[in-house]
Formats: structure tokens, sequence, C-alpha cells
């Protein structure tokens, strides 16, 4: 199956509603690596890998997010798949 790698920004109220938390979770158990962190300027960053039906899927679950969150936009920047990560964590 082919490997994807997206880099996320997630721009709304997604600060201090789960949504890394939530993300890590949901990234987790699609089986991708990665990692998720909140940014100095209230958005949420995400770097995802591995299958892309799981990427894509966890891409979609972005644009909404946990119940708390209010998602206004999802910028997506694909990059060359790295292998660098073991696991998906919260930076």
């Amino acid at each position: 199956m082919k490997q994807l790698r997206a880099s996320l920004n997630i721009r709304g109220r997604v600060q201090g509603v789960f949504f890394r938390q939530s993300t890590r979770e949901t990234a987790t158990s699609y089986g991708l690596t990665g990692w998720v962190r909140n940014h100095p300027n209230g958005s949420v960053d995400a770097v995802v890998e591995g299958p892309e039906l799981a990427v894509r899927q966890v891409i979609a679950w972005c644009r909404q997010g946990p119940a708390a969150a209010r998602v206004d936009e999802v910028t997506v920047d694909w990059q060359p798949v790295t292998g660098e990560f073991t696991d998906f964590t919260i930076r």
C-alpha cells in the first residue's frame, strides 16, 4: 500500500479542547506515526505518516476534531515519506 506523509496546520478553536490528545488517539488507532503540537498563534500543527487511506482518514477527522473544537481551516502540505517516527506523540 502507498505510504503518505502530510504536514497539517489546523486553525479555529483547537487549543484547550483536547485536540492534541484526540488527534494522537485517532492517529494511533489508524496505525499512523508522527506528532501533534500547539502552535503559538493558537493553531495546532501535526505531521502524520503511514498508509494512504489512514492518512486521508485522519486528515478528514482533523477537519471536524473533537466535540468541543471548532475547526475553521486545515492546511495540508504533502511531503516525502521519511519513516523517521516509531509512534505518534504529543509535543
